[in-house]
């Protein structure tokens, strides 16, 4: 059996792993001309964790890793709205939540891909697709594939817009500023602080780097000109703790990207004929959501072991795994909005009552919620 799979990004080189384990011949495909690295860093939060452990690399990711033990919300003015023990999520679990940048976390997820004897093919931009086995390529290839495995992401994804109609992504109206600086941290902590329509995280991967977002609401979709990323950031983050104003100071502009922010609705579909959609063509969560690498690698994981399971019917393989994964990320990708459209709201008294409700939450009961629903079709347990 022979898998195609469209995109070279988490899902899709985690994708590749997880069937060349189980010996599948597969090709990886990526629309870009070269391998980029266009995100700051990603939290391994014990689902995660668990799927990396299959892949035999967890070791070599924990390796380059910070090992956060809490989570602190606090307002713009640096006061304390209560904090998250990541502990009680990793003991519910079984495996070590990880801060890590997304470049290392990607150069050890494609040098794993590569000691399978798996490299990917960079340059193949997906013209068209034919009955869910034969993709044309701008350049003028084409492939025929027993499977294909639509892992092109949220933006423009050629598996979406054949399984669905319609590939549109949803702006969810705020902006993210991304980065990594060096300085002095507090390695066990990460640090989220709340505005009025804006919200400042910072998590370190060790006690002299962190990866950040800062993000603020935006109702349109505006100009992009990296030059002026860091005056944008120092405007908005003028008055906040002083933690907020050391990170964007202390950032290269050359490591400040910007992002408008987009999902998608969930679908109940996401395969037709013999072409499947996985990652952020599938469900794409909001940052907020905390799982969108995360869910990518269970789709890896998951989908292989379908494939596996049904030998020579792809067709009731996928409609396994949709049914399998569907509910788990549809709730992730709803969550993420609702936490979104809380942080991202600029009515004042609206924020005071969230505030204040944070300041009175449950955090045992929040983490253990969490690890509870992450958990979710995995064998996963202290």
């Amino acid at each position: 059996m022979h898998i195609a799979i469209l995109g070279g990004g988490v899902a899709g080189v985690a994708s590749a792993i997880a069937f060349r384990l189980k010996g599948f011949d597969v090709t990886v495909y990526e629309r870009r001309d070269a391998d980029t690295n266009i995100g700051a860093g990603i939290v391994v939060w014990p689902n995660a964790a668990f799927v990396l452990d299959q892949f035999g690399i967890l070791d070599d990711m924990a390796a380059v890793s910070g090992r956060p033990r809490a989570m602190r919300r606090l307002s713009r003015a640096g006061e304390d709205l209560g904090a998250l023990d990541i502990g009680l999520i990793d003991a519910g679990m079984g495996y070590s939540s990880l801060s890590i940048l997304r470049m290392d976390f990607q150069r050890i997820l494609a040098a794993r891909l590569q000691s399978l004897g798996v490299d990917i093919r960079y340059g193949h931009k997906v013209a068209r697709i034919d009955a869910g086995t034969v993709v044309h390529f701008e350049n003028g290839a084409t492939l025929t594939a027993d499977l294909v495995v639509g892992a092109d992401g949220r933006m423009a994804s050629c598996a979406r817009r054949y399984v669905t109609g319609d590939a549109t992504p949803v702006y969810q109206g705020f902006i993210n500023w991304i980065g990594v600086c060096e300085g002095e941290f507090d390695a066990d902590t990460i640090s989220d602080y709340w505005g009025t329509g804006e919200r400042f995280g910072i998590v370190p991967v060790a006690r002299d780097k962190a990866y950040w977002a800062g993000g603020a609401a935006q109702a349109t979709i505006g100009a992009r000109d990296p030059d002026d990323y860091r005056d944008e950031l120092q405007r908005i983050f003028v008055d906040w703790p002083a933690p907020v104003r050391r990170v964007i100071a202390g950032t290269p502009v050359a490591r400040i990207n910007k992002i408008y922010v987009h999902d998608h609705d969930p679908v109940p579909a996401w395969h037709r004929d013999n072409l499947v959609m996985i990652g952020d063509a599938a469900h794409a969560a909001l940052p907020t959501s905390g799982q969108g690498a995360c869910q990518a690698l269970e789709d890896a994981w998951h989908l292989a072991n379908c494939i596996e399971a049904h030998p020579g019917n792809v067709d009731r393989a996928l409609g396994a795994f949709t049914a399998l994964r569907f509910q788990k990320t549809a709730g992730i990708t709803l969550a993420g909005r609702g936490l979104a459209s809380s942080l991202f709201n600029r009515d004042e008294a609206f924020c005071r009552e969230r505030d204040r409700a944070s300041r009175h939450a449950d955090y045992a009961a929040l983490a253990r919620a969490m690890a509870d629903g992450w958990s979710r079709h995995l064998p996963l347990g202290a």
